[in-house]
């Protein structure tokens, strides 16, 4: 869809919004004292953790998923992911009454692909070291007649993420308070695309950063390089749901625009987020949802002023979560 369609407009967000407002959560905004006090400024954490399927990738999914017409994809819909848009794409097919096919690698946590089972979607493994899931779902939206909905690199994807921004500046205008930096973590980029779009468009003045694991900092790298780069392909974090190779071509467009710079975090400062998001904010929080906590906590974000920092997603293996909270 992103090599035919032109990357999506703040007026596209609107009316992304304009569709999906009625499914999705209005995630809060979430305070503690002890967060200030740690980042040296008023931290509000956006808790799309709480969103519908444990993440922000229901409001992209959904505003793409609602303008299907059946007749057109018998097949159904047909996605790629590590898990969080893979359990957005299910539900929201499954709400619309369509068939959804998601490629997902086999090691992906069981929360998620049992998630996506749950949800009534099928699931085709992939090995993410040797095999391109890209290539595979491809064939599958071939073989079946179904529509392939990419994870980011999608202007309806890109336009319903954005409601996330929306709803942060609605929230903050609400409060009386005007940011002076958003911080979200990337991964193919298309939630922060979206967001920009969202900020650029209600507070121009608000700084926006990507933030991202160490090993996995392609959009810091591609933002100082004025091009896409990619990662290298050895590298390993605990954050798999944003373990892409680079950002994605539609997503990078917008955010090499807008972003004012890249940041990275380490696997460790990200575990000290999940265990203070768990004993101050109350929420679970998966490891690549903890980057831009991660980043406040450690005061990598630049400024003294107000400060978002979306908490993108809360779909954590429950093992791995108990070894990180008693570590």
């Amino acid at each position: 869809m992103s090599k035919t369609l032109a990357p999506p407009r703040f007026d596209d967000v609107l009316a992304g919004y304009a569709m999906i407002k009625d499914r999705v959560v209005k995630t809060p905004l979430l305070r503690h004292a002890r967060l200030d006090e740690a980042a040296g400024r008023p931290v509000f954490v956006k808790a799309e953790c709480l969103q519908k399927t444990g993440s922000f990738k229901y409001r992209g999914a959904s505003n793409t998923i609602m303008r299907v017409k059946g007749a057109d994809y018998p097949g159904g819909v047909v996605a790629f992911s590590s898990g969080n848009h893979a359990q957005g794409i299910a539900a929201a097919a499954a709400e619309a009454g369509l068939r959804a096919v998601i490629v997902m690698p086999k090691d992906a946590p069981k929360i998620k692909t049992e998630g996506v089972r749950y949800l009534g979607a099928d699931v085709v493994f992939y090995d993410r070291l040797k095999e391109n899931r890209e290539e595979i779902a491809r064939d599958l939206a071939v073989e079946r007649n179904a529509l392939l909905i990419p994870s980011y690199d999608d202007p309806n994807i890109i336009a319903g993420q954005g409601s996330v921004g929306l709803e942060i500046a609605a929230q903050c205008e609400e409060a009386g308070v005007v940011l002076e930096a958003l911080a979200c973590g990337a991964g193919g980029g298309g939630l922060m695309a979206g967001i920009s779009l969202a900020m650029h468009g209600l507070s121009p003045d608000t700084k926006i950063y990507t933030v991202e694991p160490e090993g996995f900092d392609d959009h810091k790298r591609s933002f100082d390089a004025g091009k896409r780069v990619a990662n290298d392909p050895g590298a390993d974090s605990i954050c798999d749901a944003i373990m892409t190779s680079m950002p994605g071509a539609m997503p990078f467009s917008i955010n090499n625009r807008l972003v004012s710079a890249g940041l990275s975090v380490s696997d460790s400062e990200v575990m000290a987020a999940m265990r203070f998001a768990f004993l101050y904010l109350k929420v679970v929080i998966e490891p690549g949802g903890a980057v831009s906590l991660a980043a406040a906590l450690q005061g990598k974000i630049p400024g003294s002023g107000p400060l978002c920092v979306v908490a993108t997603g809360g779909n954590v293996d429950p093992a791995l979560y108990a070894r990180i909270i008693a570590a």
